[in-house]
């Protein structure tokens, strides 16, 4: 049977009231997959962005590029002096079997004389040849030792150059998640409706990771094999314009490989990237709701889902890694063949004199050295593209729209009262769907405020807009005569305390998560505020007491001794303003009354909103408002409500009727 459903009106209006989000992370928790909506890739323009966040570290990377610079000459200049030590060794060779008596010039001509002119040509090309002398181990040996002592130095300043790089780059990649997190505490509570979990925990911390190991990787490599290329090339133009015409013959060879390629893999990488976070997605909230995907016998369906989305990642890993795969034997394959025909043109031209060994044999060392870097580059190929496309999705969560800023000079209330009014105020998720319209309202300080209606009708929005989660379309606020966006949103919130349906805990002792609603709490006032809250009643039971570890979820302790300890939290904070959102909603009929009553001494001069359910707990409510698609139809006593018979009264007889048997024929 098809899962797919038509929405009742009750239920539109509960997603109008959740907010554009609601959308994409509503249904079954297996089923609610990250669509964040990834956009077309600009490589070019996130690669300059990417290497901007580097600016502040610009003193070490001018060291490093000094060092690179300075190891890559001495690495240069290295096989031309090898090659020196190659010439006196075949020098010595020849020299042995020539004879002593006479000039080099004096051998060339009888040589030329007796028609052996490749070999006179060889011999007259030989500047280290002495007639009837043999290898001058010596001379060979000083030649060994300056080239050792060259590449030692050339491998010290290497080692220099990555450690300032390291440095550099975990300095960059600590302010960049510094940057994602106090970006995070700026945006929106909308941009947290639209965004699941997972895929935002996907970007903020595997996706920085990427970006961190592909700078480290890539960065000093690069750098590396750039000024190897500029220097190989210099070197191979003074030892032979010729040669380094043919070599030189790979550069654009290599760039069309590179670019062809990795335009095609860049779309793999970002769907890689892209499948990663919603597979986080599917993980987190599979394993979040693994109660109710078992209850409702849905482990298959999370299954097919994790499978499918596991196959995405798959098939788009395969692809990215498989078409950048591809650069690397293919730059391989073109770097041999320049190999050879410079092996054979080189040697012809010993053979003909106009070159000696050594300088082939150096060349070839360059040649190698040559195309080595290219190689290196184009395998950087797909780590480069990898990390440019997470940083793009770094780089999405960071331009997000953010909070509207604070006031200018905010405005401080030092002793609130509590008096709210609320004027002409309007406001909606979605510009088309309307939410609340024109709503008026005033609440005196110390008044308690019960907001009753139907599923969506707009009762958690009302107080939402109070705490400034979200900002008006219309009207004001005010708090004490003060408008709200005139105060620092810490200002205000730190004068509520609120207490959800859905309680929050996090990894800690009870004594933690109850001094949670105010640090500086000493441990008297923690267990005064546990005592009035009955927390105390159990904790005693508990092994540890107050210090007993509560893991993530709070999983160690009921569900209802987790509301008591949320609430204890708000009791400790001592706000001007309490927000109740069904906050006895998972406690038993005792303990509910108990606290009721620690909630009515804690109400004394505060003013608190109550959104109810159970109408049974707000018969003391100084003020029960009935709200209905955004709008308040009704307002009064609780016993003012009833004896109007209105909508007020329809709820609480539709809550409080008995059960009619059906009369039988």
């Amino acid at each position: 049977m098809s899962t797919d459903r038509i929405l009742t009106e009750e239920e539109k209006a509960a997603e109008q009231r959740r907010g554009p989000g609601a959308t994409q992370r509503g249904g079954p928790p297996h089923m609610r997959i990250g669509q964040p909506g990834e956009k077309s890739t600009n490589f070019r323009s996130s690669a300059r962005r990417l290497l901007g966040l580097l600016r502040p570290e610009r003193l070490s990377l001018y060291a490093v590029l000094a060092f690179a610079l300075a190891s890559v000459g001495l690495n240069a200049i290295g096989p031309k002096i090898l090659g020196r030590a190659t010439d006196l060794i075949f020098a010595g060779v020849v020299g042995k079997q020539l004879p002593s008596e006479g000039t080099v010039a004096q051998i060339v001509a009888g040589l030329r004389a007796r028609g052996q002119d490749t070999f006179a040509d060889m011999v007259e090309g030989m500047p280290h040849l002495v007639p009837g002398v043999g290898i001058d181990f010596g001379a060979v040996g000083r030649v060994l030792l300056l080239v050792l002592g060259i590449y030692v130095v050339a491998s010290l300043l290497q080692w220099a150059m990555g450690w300032i790089l390291t440095g550099a780059v975990n300095r960059t990649i600590f302010n960049l998640r510094r940057d994602v997190e106090d970006k995070l505490n700026r945006l929106p509570l909308p941009y947290f409706d639209n965004q699941p979990r997972g895929e935002l925990l996907s970007r903020v911390t595997n996706d920085i990771d990427n970006v961190s190991q592909s700078l480290q990787q890539t960065l000093s490599q690069l750098l590396t094999s750039l000024l190897t290329v500029v220097a190989m090339v210099g070197m191979m133009l003074w030892i032979s314009p010729l040669l380094a015409l043919i070599a030189l013959v790979t550069i654009p060879v290599t760039m069309v490989v590179t670019a062809v390629i990795g335009k095609r893999s860049q779309k793999h990488f970002v769907q890689q990237w892209k499948s990663t976070g919603e597979l986080n997605g599917i993980v987190e909230e599979t394993f979040t709701g693994h109660q109710l995907v078992k209850v409702f016998g849905r482990q298959e369906e999370a299954r097919a889902a994790f499978r499918a989305k596991n196959d995405d990642l798959f098939d788009a890993g395969f692809g990215a890694q498989f078409v950048s795969g591809i650069i690397m034997p293919t730059m391989m394959f073109i770097g041999n063949l320049n190999y050879v025909i410079i092996a054979v043109v080189g040697g012809l031209r010993v053979a003909s004199g106009s070159m000696t060994l050594g300088d082939v044999q150096a060349f070839i060392q360059y040649s190698r050295q040559f195309t080595q870097p290219l190689t290196q580059v184009a395998s950087m190929a797909n780590l480069m593209q990898s990390g440019v496309a997470s940083a793009e999705r770094v780089f999405e969560v960071l331009d997000a729209p953010e909070q509207r800023a604070e006031a200018g000079a905010p405005t401080v209330l030092d002793d609130p009262h509590g008096r709210v009014e609320f004027e002409g105020v309007s406001f909606s998720y979605t510009p088309d769907k309307p939410l609340i319209e024109g709503l008026d309202l005033t609440v005196e300080p110390g008044q308690m405020v019960a907001i009753v209606g139907p599923t969506g009708a707009g009762k958690t929005t009302l107080v939402n807009l109070i705490m400034r989660f979200y900002e008006l379309d219309a009207g004001r606020i005010t708090l004490d005569g003060v408008d709200i966006t005139d105060l620092s949103r810490h200002n205000l919130r730190s004068e509520i305390g609120m207490v959800l349906q859905d309680t929050w805990l996090f990894g800690g002792t009870i004594r933690d998560n109850i001094a949670y609603g105010r640090p500086d709490a000493t441990d008297d006032e923690v267990v005064a505020a546990a005592q009035a809250t009955y927390v105390d009643r159990f904790v005693h039971s508990l092994p540890d007491g107050y210090d007993t570890v509560l893991d993530a979820e709070g999983g160690n302790i009921s569900a209802g001794e987790k509301q008591l300890v949320t609430i204890a939290r708000a009791f400790l904070s001592d706000p001007a303003l309490l927000i109740l959102d069904e906050a006895t909603s998972s406690v038993d009929t005792r303990t509910e009354q108990l606290v009721q009553r620690a909630m009515s001494a804690l109400r004394q001069d505060r003013t608190s909103f109550v959104i109810a359910h159970r109408l049974s707990t707000i018969r003391d409510a100084d003020l029960i408002l009935v709200m209905e698609n955004g709008r308040i139809v009704e307002q009064g006593s609780h016993a003012d409500l009833l004896a109007a018979g209105g909508a007020f009264a329809d709820l609480y007889a539709a809550q409080f009727r008995s059960a009619v048997a059906e009369p039988v024929e």
